[in-house]
Order: structure tokens, then C-alpha cells, then sequence
């Protein structure tokens, strides 16, 4: 693995703690005459709105009532890429609306906040992932889609959670190898299982790398008949103790579909508005994090994914403001990849 020269650190980041305490927190009136707002803003505006599975509930919601999609990062492209609709709003991080923008040019791709950023995003820049490919000018670039439009442009494959291991296993019957970015943990799960030996740049999801064994293992203890349930971005020793590894759609299928009454999730908790609702019979537990209020940074939700709410999100439509723009070279190139992911996913 890759050492970054100017890795940022965790502590870096903005803590979910302190960005929860500083949004709004709505009553059920005033929620319902934002949401009423919304729609007719939509309406007017000819506007949908994609959000991502670890987004507010609130704001999963008014995704949902109003036309609109709730998905993880693979789905989300699909559905703004079919999509009619002059304008998308993208509930997420910045990379999210980036995707949204490579796949529909034509359209105005807005955001609730341009501040909502991605731990794996910024400690992959494209200069230095050159850098390091240079390494091995043999080696096809695969590059999660948590990644910028400058890094996607100079990749031969994007792909998700999803479908990660199920490409790496087409590259392999091809004998093609690979260099992957940025999550080292997801690359190392896909390495182990499909023999890949990629070479794994050196980077950590935030809300995952918290997640700890030992913790889990105590929590498990205690709930002997739970199933557990693992994104592939969490470290080796928790992916090992899972029952089942999978991307948030996959993980919510499982919780919908498994035996168990309980159900210990160790991914982003605002997944667990769209578990409960797929399966509501069901008892949703968090994986337990590497610390509590102050001393955890992510405390499992992503603090860039909590920035979404109904409030910027009216101001985004209102002022028609945080429009994402990429450089139309930059943008060709990262369609490439991009639309292959979309394409191989179709084969599947």
C-alpha cells in the first residue's frame, strides 16, 4: 500500500456530534409545511431529488413521497441518468452530485451543501493516484465511486460495493490486473475474495474504520440469536465476524430476508430508516464504534452525509445555489468509466 505524503487525518475531519447539534430539529408541524414547500418547489422547478441511504430520515423522506430515489451510490446514478427531470438535487457528498453531473450533462445538478465532502474522496487526489499508477503501467486503474471527477477521468473502471468483487472477477478472467483506490478495506475484502492480488492505495472511510471487534464481539455476546451485518469498507477483524458483507442495498436485503429477529449493522445508522421499513418486525442494533459523544469522530453516520437537511435543501431550491460543474474534458473522460459501471451492472 501507498504511503500518502499529505494523508489528511481523522481528526481533520468535523465531527458528527457537533454537526448534528448545530441542525435543525423540526416538530411535526413545521416539518410538514417544509415538506409541503419542497413538493411544490420540485414542481415548479420540474426538479427530482436523489439522496443517498445514510442522508437525514427527513430528507430520505421527502426523496421518497415526492418521485424522487433513495439508493446507494450505484442506483442513485442509474436513476438520475433515466430521468426526464431538468434539475436533480443530489442528497449526499459532493462526489454524489459530481456522478449525477458526468452522467447528465444537459441537465443542473444541485446540492443542499457543497461542504458535504468524503474522507475516501479527499485522501485520494489525482495527481498523487498518478503518481503511484505510474508505478505499475501495466495495471488497469478500478477506482470506487467515492471519488472525484478528476480521479474517475483517468480510471479504465468505476465501480460500487456492489458490484466491486463481481468486476475484479471479470478482470481476472481476462487476466487483467489492477491498481485500486481508494478504500483499502474494501480493496483488501475483494482481494481476499477473489484471489485478485490488486495493488490498494491507502485510504479509510471514517464511519467504518470506526467499527471494532472486540466491541462487536461483546455486543454479539449478548445478542447470541442476532445476525450481524457488515459493509466491506469496515476493517478485516470486523468483516470477519459478519454473517453477511454487503453494500447498504444488499445489507438492507439481507436484514429483510434473514431468519433473525435481531439484526447488529455495522455500517452508517440512517441506513436503519429504509431497514425498518423494509422489514419492520425487525430489531435494528448499531455496531459499536471506537468511542462515544466526544471521543468518537463519526459515532457511525458520516458528519458530511449529516449536513443534508429540509432547510438547505429549500435554499438550494429556492436559489437554485451549490450547482456542481466539471470540466467538460474532465467530465468526457470520467464518463467512460463511469457508464461502464452502469453498463456492467446490467450484465449481472
Amino acid at each position: 500500500m501507498n504511503k500518502l505524503s499529505n494523508k489528511l487525518s481523522n481528526e481533520s475531519f468535523p465531527k458528527t456530534i457537533d454537526v448534528l447539534n448545530s441542525s435543525p430539529v423540526y416538530d411535526a408541524s413545521s416539518k410538514k409545511d417544509k415538506i409541503n414547500l419542497i413538493r411544490k418547489l420540485l414542481k415548479e422547478k420540474d426538479a427530482k431529488i436523489i439522496a443517498h441511504y445514510y442522508t437525514h430520515a427527513d430528507v430520505q423522506e421527502v426523496a421518497e413521497i415526492t418521485g424522487g430515489n433513495v439508493s446507494d451510490s450505484l442506483e442513485m446514478a442509474k436513476f438520475g441518468a433515466n430521468q426526464s427531470s431538468k434539475m436533480l438535487i443530489v442528497a449526499g457528498v459532493r462526489f454524489m452530485g459530481e456522478t449525477a453531473k458526468i452522467l447528465n450533462p444537459e441537465k443542473k445538478i444541485l446540492m443542499p451543501t457543497l461542504e458535504a465532502e468524503c474522507s475516501l474522496d479527499l485522501n485520494c487526489p489525482a495527481p498523487e493516484l498518478l503518481e503511484f499508477s505510474k508505478k505499475y503501467p501495466d495495471r488497469q486503474i478500478v477506482v470506487y465511486a467515492n471519488t472525484s471527477a478528476e480521479v474517475k477521468a483517468m480510471a479504465d473502471w468505476v465501480v460500487t460495493s456492489s458490484i466491486a468483487v463481481k468486476l475484479i472477477e471479470h478482470l481476472n478472467k481476462k487476466n487483467i490486473k489492477a491498481i485500486w483506490a481508494p478504500d483499502k478495506h474494501l480493496g483488501r475484502y475483494i482481494n481476499d475474495k477473489t484471489n485478485a492480488d490488486m495493488k490498494l492505495w491507502n485510504a479509510s472511510c471514517i464511519v467504518h474504520e470506526e467499527f471494532k471487534a472486540s466491541s462487536l464481539m461483546e455486543l454479539m455476546k449478548s445478542n447470541k440469536d442476532a445476525a450481524v451485518l457488515v459493509h466491506p469498507e469496515s476493517p478485516k477483524d470486523v468483516i470477519e465476524l459478519a454473517d453477511v458483507v454487503g453494500s447498504t442495498s444488499q445489507l438492507i436485503s439481507a436484514c429483510k430476508n434473514l431468519p433473525n429477529k435481531k439484526m447488529i449493522v455495522a455500517t452508517d445508522n440512517r441506513i436503519f430508516y429504509k431497514m425498518q421499513k423494509a422489514a419492520p418486525d425487525k430489531i435494528l442494533i448499531e455496531a459499536p464504534t471506537g468511542g462515544n459523544g466526544a471521543t468518537c469522530i463519526s459515532c457511525a453516520h458520516c458528519p458530511w452525509m449529516a449536513m443534508n437537511n429540509l432547510d438547505n435543501l429549500i435554499e438550494t431550491l429556492v436559489q437554485e445555489k451549490n450547482e456542481i460543474f466539471i470540466e467538460e474534458e474532465t467530465r468526457k473522460k470520467a464518463f467512460i468509466s463511469t457508464n461502464k459501471m452502469i453498463d456492467f451492472a446490467k450484465t449481472l
